[in-house]
């Protein structure tokens, strides 16, 4: 009747058994590092190469916003905002923070 429970048979003493509170911190800082190499270098890598993007841009840069918006740098503020010229006629005004990529010169014309 015993079908759900194995049997215990006796240990010879060859096996010692491991510290389980050491193996349980070597496989957290295991995975700690696992993370960090996977998930959080690779986002530090693109949010500062962001960060660089948007210190770098200046008036007349072709921009690429994260809206769709293709437009001509007009002015750059201090206060973290553009104005982006669509056209000849129409200007919007964004935070710096939106602007996904700065474009080739001559990439508006050839639209």
């Amino acid at each position: 009747m015993n079908f759900f429970i194995s049997n215990a048979y006796a240990n010879d003493g060859a096996f010692v058994p491991t510290d389980s509170n050491t193996m349980t911190l070597i496989m957290l800082v295991i995975f700690g590092i696992f993370f960090y190499f996977m998930i959080m270098r690779p986002q530090q890598k693109k949010a500062k190469a962001h960060r660089e993007l948007m210190a770098a841009i200046s008036k007349g840069d072709e921009v690429l916003t994260t809206g769709g918006l293709i437009g001509r740098v007009a002015k750059v503020s201090d206060n973290g905002y553009l104005s982006i010229a669509l056209n000849d006629t129409t200007e919007v005004v964004i935070k710096r923070d939106f602007v996904a990529s700065v474009l080739p010169k001559g990439t508006m014309k050839s639209l």
